[in-house]
């Protein structure tokens, strides 16, 4: 593992700067895995990861010193979940936006959307919006939309620029919305959370009378398996 660059984040967190994402999540997981008493939290998201800790048992230099020591002990792979999320894209908002501007047809958008196994590189936004990358290079660039809507519904999956996502609770946003997922992903009063940065998510197809009979379901151990990252 490449050595992080370090900035200060107030007087209780540092920032990582890695090499690229996958660099991220091994430091993040290497950081967790320490045991290091004045660890709070680790939050990492693209190249970087926030490392947040108890100023009464640590301070920043302290901090710094050992998290560049985790580089010769750090795992080369971590543990993931590879999550299947079954989309409707029969409800969809923008999919012929979508297609004009990448010149191809609604159903070679589709099945160039579900052919990916995307990544989780941050959560954010809203509680559980998982940024998944990177869409095929068929699907890059389409902007997003000029004025947002004021309410997203909760379970719309949406892309943009390079990513797409989940919005797992109802929010406004600016996304291009290609379908929806039956599935609550999101249950902020249980503490639910399945999806993490990390973990690994193929859409896989549906159609209306599918999404009727998941609709509310969690995900569930069928549609979530131990997986890795490279």
């Amino acid at each position: 593992m490449s050595s992080p660059e370090f900035k200060s984040l107030g007087d209780q967190a540092v920032l990582a700067y890695l090499p690229d994402e996958a660099a991220a999540i091994r430091f993040a997981a290497a950081a967790r895995g320490a045991g290091f008493p004045w660890l709070v939290d680790v939050v990492p998201a693209y190249a970087t990861v926030g490392v947040f800790f108890d100023p009464e048992l640590a301070n920043l230099a302290s901090v710094r010193a050992a998290l560049t020591r985790l580089k010769a002990g750090a795992a080369q792979s971590i543990p993931g979940r590879l999550h299947f999320v079954p989309c409707c894209y029969e409800m969809q908002l923008d999919l012929a936006r979508v297609a004009e501007h990448t010149g191809l047809t609604v159903e070679k958008v589709i099945a160039a959307h579900t052919a990916v196994e995307y990544t989780v590189h941050a959560i954010g936004f809203c509680p559980g919006f998982p940024y998944l990358g990177y869409l095929p290079r068929e699907l890059t660039g389409v902007p997003r939309l000029a004025s947002p809507r004021l309410q997203v519904e909760p379970g719309s999956v949406g892309l943009t620029a390079r990513q797409t996502g989940v919005y797992p609770l109802a929010r406004p946003g600016g996304w291009n919305l290609v379908g929806r997922t039956p599935l609550q992903l999101v249950c902020v009063k249980d503490g639910y959370f399945p999806i993490r940065v990390g973990d690994r998510v193929r859409f896989q197809r549906i159609d209306g009378t599918e999404f009727e009979r998941l609709k509310g379901e969690r995900l569930s151990p069928a549609e979530a398996r131990s997986s890795g990252v490279e």
